[in-house]
């Protein structure tokens, strides 16, 4: 076993150890700000109020974590990641406090964005590259990109809304991101990825089915944020052009809530962006499965997503699109299902 493999163990469980500590710490201080989630009879149905601020001690963890295992100096982009993840999670944890307006809540997603592109993480890719009107101000890659970040920052929001889920689609999704960094022999990004996960598993252990914790929005677009920048590092097309599609997929559990439950609104008239329990665990439950196996079919799609955007990735152009292609007939045919559950939307 190399050092490399050694540090980034020492730094998994380093970030673990801090999250099994500080997530209980974090939900006392939340139960004593009264930072809790009552049950209301709609989307909350759990018997007693279950308290916030999930989402610092993953920050906490992770972050305490990479500044005692970090074997090396901070890298432009590790610190815009910092930046990015740190804005937003104050901007979550306001939105908690119950205190932000939807235009501020936008406003401060679009800080952290902006202090991720600052920090060169962006979209690079070559087709969007080649038509750029001023080279030296990606325009168009940085509006897609933060397209692409303020989408997943409210997909993983728009799932976090059963015991366990959001964080565990999170865990399985970022195992992926993590072996791309990897495969794409990026030592610092993999240090920050494992310590995430970390953070992540240690939480995920008291959010499980009954929660003794949530996320909060402090922890889901924290979480959104990081995944979907991470996702943006590395190459994917070394092998073939159709690797683009390797980061849609291995987030494509929060991604396909976000695409679905919007969709669904939509074509019943109702505001996107309102809560409603009409998302796919909640349709799930409708057609007779109990909490717990609609979560892990959840994790269960993560797995596989992640795998096939693996794959899509290293294989030839051919098998990668037969692949893309059986990936989302799957996930089309799952749609139609889904959507023809009935479900009560307010």
């Amino acid at each position: 076993m190399n050092s490399e493999a050694i540090r980034l163990i020492l730094i998994f469980f380093l970030g673990l150890g801090l999250s099994l500590y500080l997530t209980p710490l974090m939900a006392e201080a939340a139960r004593r700000f009264g930072l809790v989630a009552k049950p209301d009879g709609n989307l909350r149905r759990q018997k007693e109020p279950v308290p916030y601020m999930g989402g610092v001690a993953i920050y906490l963890a992770f972050l305490l974590a990479l500044v005692f295992g970090f074997g090396f100096g901070f890298e432009k982009q590790v610190i815009g990641l910092l930046l990015g993840g740190t804005i937003i999670l104050m901007v979550g944890l306001i939105d908690d406090f119950g205190v932000m307006t939807p235009w501020m809540k936008l406003f401060g997603e679009l800080l952290a964005v902006m202090a991720l592109l600052k920090s060169g993480i962006h979209l690079e890719i070559q087709l969007i590259l080649d038509v750029e009107p001023i080279p030296e101000f990606p325009l168009l890659s940085y509006s897609l990109s933060a397209l692409w970040l303020l989408t997943i920052m409210n997909a993983f929001n728009f799932l976090d809304i059963e015991d366990g889920l959001c964080g565990g689609a999170a865990f399985f999704s970022g195992i992926g991101l993590l072996i791309v960094s990897i495969i794409n022999r990026n030592p610092a990004i993999t240090s920050l990825t494992c310590a995430l996960l970390a953070g992540v598993l240690g939480f995920l252990l008291y959010n499980f089915h009954p929660a003794k914790i949530y996320l909060g929005d402090a922890g889901s677009l924290f979480l959104g944020m990081m995944f979907g920048a991470l996702a943006m590092i590395g190459s994917y097309t070394d092998q073939s052009p159709l690797g683009l599609f390797a980061p849609a997929l291995i987030l494509g559990v929060p991604l396909w809530e976000i695409s679905f439950t919007s969709f669904a609104r939509l074509i019943q008239g109702k505001p996107i962006m309102q809560g409603s329990p009409d998302h796919l665990v909640k349709r799930l439950k409708k057609m007779g499965l109990s909490l717990k196996p609609a979560v892990i079919a959840h994790y269960l799609l993560a797995i596989a997503l992640a795998g096939a955007g693996l794959l899509v990735m290293l294989l030839a152009f051919r098998p990668a699109l037969i692949l893309l292609i059986i990936s989302f007939s799957v996930l089309l045919i799952f749609t139609i299902v889904l959507l023809r559950v009935k479900m009560e939307i307010k």
